[in-house]
């Protein structure tokens, strides 16, 4: 049985439909990505599924015992904890286990404790209640949640020094990051993660990677970061206007089927409309024939066909044979005309072509020097702040060098330093011969916001007409009175188009591109991947982005995790990941050598485990056998006493001499238990 079934899903605000019609299943143990343009309604689609709004119409099922984690797209953790304590909510149940834990050791251990076992049975029954107790514990995780609380935190870029961090003294970023450690660590059959890697460097992005890969759960997730999407996803929704369509496989097979289906319906819809159009000149040419009653009957036909297309709309369609439509549907029974079916087939366009996206075009006016860039002896950074040193850089024109790091690194700084925008703490940096350069910043500082879209384009185009600085904005998807909008209003992902349409008109060789991904939608990323392919020039590119970094880059260029120094990688991405993990690898074996014979490390944590709890269970046991033989010796040395002045009663002498030999026997097997369990 499916977790969450959707059927004939609706969501509109007042007049505006959202979504219609969506009937969707997320099983188990899926990873589902929910991709598609901005504004679509992705978030909304992700909040109506998880509980956090109803639908309009339709129905959510979701499967009995159902827990869902839910990360908002711009989210912060609201709360008075430490980040520590935080991370400790979800483990609320095994805190109370581990207490009463300690409280029943301190019982058998503390022959003073107001609960200790006077009998034999009664210390039985109490260590029987421990052992119990600490199996479900034990099961439950609770040697390892701790464990869990430091590899989440770490993995998700926090600092040691951080964890005993009041929540409110973290930035936005560092509380939406701990938001999601929390619902890690809570470990719901279904996370709903909407943009999860926002706020991540690569470090911890490719570690949430291996974590959600590893996950039992199902998730369903929105980002704009396709490498994430690849590597975790067995599931693709694309949403469109028309609806959400499915795929199965991870992003790559995804953009296959993609083009294969948009190919396929392509050929359908010509099919269909040319034997519309054939359809049609029969008609025309027996309409005043001998063949006027079937041309009569074909028309009428074809009448309801057309009108049943229009209603239903081609975006429905999806690419089906049109001559199989029902025309229920059409509520009028009117005959077209000759010249109104003519009419009406000559307006089919095919809705089921690629998605309307921006038009890009990087061009180079002009061919640069074959030597790109050389750098010696660089240090880069500010006066008393200094961050890395890079070893001698070499880019040859053509070349695409990536530039990655953790957050703070300083590559903005790299680049601002090849720019000549700040000088370089030592070293040197030499720009090859014939070079124009283009730089896309990250927070796109040269853009006024104070202008107009019209007033940007101006500023690099000052002879081109208002008229066409409107139709060149269309190809950047700003149409109608958008163009007049002030740069203040836009989104993020509108500063991003406009930067890049800038950017086009600078007909640069060179370009210096500082997260140009950034708030793009998925197709506009795949547009901007595809212009660079075609580049003729030669790029510093500095990103998130490791599927764009991947397609591109020929050469990697990493900032260290210290931050310290620079490492020049000549190859792709997938080849520096492939040699890194190797070495990981590596380091693994050497460091782990308890783990042979194909043990996984899973496996081998578990073994771990178990004889952790092992030795605690017989550290409890010790400790119980050491305070029953310190009772036994003095309840021995006061029978002795006794004896020293046996009582005149023999009888009473008697009993004492079975009772010192009872105690004696219990003490021999105790000790000899002692020994075994010691050992």
């Amino acid at each position: 049985m499916s977790l969450v079934t959707t059927h004939n899903l609706a969501k509109s605000y007042d007049p505006v439909d959202i979504f219609a019609g969506l009937s969707l299943t997320i099983p188990h143990g899926a990873r589902v990505a929910l991709v598609g343009p901005n504004g679509i309604g992705k978030t909304t689609l992700l909040r109506v599924i998880a509980g956090r709004e109803p639908a309009s119409s339709g129905d959510v099922h979701r499967a009995r015992g159902l827990t869902i984690g839910y990360l908002p797209q711009e989210s912060v953790l609201e709360s008075d904890n430490l980040l520590w304590e935080e991370c400790l909510t979800p483990f609320a149940r095994l805190q109370t286990q581990e207490a009463e834990l300690a409280r029943l050791e301190a019982v058998m251990g503390d022959p003073d404790h107001p609960d200790h076992p006077d009998q034999a049975d009664q210390a039985d029954d109490v260590l029987e209640r421990y052992g119990a107790l600490q199996q479900k514990f034990e099961h439950a995780g609770g040697y390892l949640y701790e464990t869990r609380i430091r590899q989440v935190l770490t993995g998700l870029g926090f600092a040691d020094d951080e964890f005993e961090m009041p929540l409110e003294y973290l930035s936005g970023g560092q509380r939406t990051r701990a938001l999601l450690a929390r619902l890690l660590l809570e470990a719901p059959t279904l996370l709903v993660l909407d943009e999860p890697t926002n706020h991540l460097d690569i470090q911890a992005v490719e570690w949430l990677e291996s974590y959600l890969k590893d996950w039992d759960g199902a998730a369903l997730i929105v980002s704009h970061d396709r490498y994430f999407l690849d590597k975790v996803c067995n599931h693709i929704w694309e949403m469109s206007l028309a609806g959400v369509e499915t795929y199965r496989g991870n992003y790559t097979h995804y953009l296959q089927q993609r083009q294969d289906r948009w190919e396929r319906r392509s050929k359908t819809f010509e099919a269909e409309r040319l034997r519309l159009e054939k359809e049609l000149e029969y008609i025309k040419r027996n309409i005043a024939g001998q063949n006027v009653s079937s041309a009569k009957g074909r028309l009428k036909r074809l009448s309801r066909q057309l009108q049943a297309i229009e209603q239903i709309g081609l975006d429905a369609i999806q690419g089906k044979t049109w001559s199989k439509i029902s025309v229920d549907v059409v509520t009028t029974k009117s005959i077209m005309s000759v010249d109104q079916a003519h009419a009406s087939i000559k307006a089919l366009r095919n809705p089921l072509r690629r998605p309307e996206a921006l038009k890009l075009n990087l061009r180079a006016r002009k061919r640069s020097g074959e030597l790109v860039l050389r750098t010696y002896d660089l240090k880069v950074g500010y006066p008393g702040n200094p961050l890395f040193t890079a070893p001698d850089i070499i880019l040859r024109r053509l070349g695409c060098a990536a530039l990655i790091g953790p957050n703070g690194a300083g590559k903005t700084t790299f680049l601002k330093t090849i720019l000549g925008q700040l000088p370089p703490l030592s070293g040197e940096v030499d720009l090859g011969a014939s070079l124009d350069i283009g730089y896309f910043a990250q927070a796109h500082e040269d853009l006024n916001p104070e202008n107009t879209l019209v007033q940007e384009i101006e500023s690099v185009a000052p002879s081109m007409f208002v008229a066409e600085i409107r139709s060149y904005l269309a190809r950047y998807l700003f149409t109608r009175n958008d163009v007049f909008k002030k740069v203040a209003v836009l989104s993020g992902g509108e500063r991003g188009r406009l930067a890049l349409a800038k950017l086009a008109l600078s007909d640069a060789n060179f370009l210096l591109l500082d997260e140009p991904t950034n708030h793009l939608d998925i197709p506009a990323q795949e547009v901007l991947q595809a212009v660079l392919d075609e580049f003729k020039g030669t790029t510093i590119l500095v990103s998130h982005d490791r599927y764009l970094i991947d397609a591109l880059g020929t050469q990697i260029w990493e900032i260290d995790r210290d931050g310290t120094s620079l490492e020049v990688f000549r190859g792709t991405y997938s080849e520096y990941r492939a040699k890194d993990e190797k070495k990981g690898a590596a380091d693994s074996l050497r460091g782990e050598s308890e783990i042979t014979n194909g043990d996984s490390y899973r496996e081998a944590r578990s073994a771990k485990n178990r004889a952790l709890a092992e030795q605690r269970r017989r550290q409890t046991r010790i400790t119980q056998i050491e305070n029953r033989v310190a009772k036994l010796e003095v309840q021995l040395a006061d029978i002795s006493q006794q004896l020293e002045n046996p009582p005149a009663n023999s009888d009473e002498v008697q009993r004492l001499g079975d009772d010192y030999v009872e105690i004696q026997n219990e003490m021999h097997a105790l000790i000899a238990e002692w020994e075994q369990v010691q050992s």
